[in-house]
């Protein structure tokens, strides 16, 4: 039977300077060079001021769970051993929200406010993601 292998994320030129943050444990974010704005992912123009002047900037990987769901269902076979598993949009404390999972607690453990740490998943020599676990089990 052939392995079912995780998908991976495609280091593009636009996502490198995070990926190469990530492999070195340090969470970074697109920040306008106009107004100053955090964003994640990545946009060629700032939707707050409309910009097109950015820069990568580092931060701290703390932050809160926004919102999330528990994915009970498999919909790719690469995570049928995980599910239940969270998917979370985490509020940075710098302001900027992203998209991750929540790791390290039951999925229904979970509550939108909990406060949570960056921790760092590498998948290969190329993809480290950004993971977040709640403070207490940081």
């Amino acid at each position: 039977m052939a392995e079912i292998v995780r998908p991976i994320p495609e280091v593009t030129a636009e996502l490198r300077p995070f990926f190469d943050a990530s492999k070195n444990g340090q969470l970074m974010v697109q920040k306008c060079d106009s107004c100053g704005v955090l964003r994640f992912p990545p946009r060629r123009m700032c939707s707050e001021c409309l910009s097109r002047e950015s820069s990568w900037t580092a931060v701290s990987g703390e932050g809160e769970v926004y919102s999330f769901i528990i994915m009970h269902r498999v919909y790719h076979p690469a995570f049928a051993t995980q599910v239940p598993y969270a998917v979370a949009t985490i509020k940075l404390k710098e302001g900027a929200k992203m998209l991750s999972n929540v790791i390290g607690i039951d999925p229904h453990q979970i509550k939108c406010g909990m406060p949570v740490k960056v921790s760092f998943e590498k998948l290969n020599d190329e993809v480290t993601l950004p993971m977040f676990r709640p403070v207490s089990s940081a």
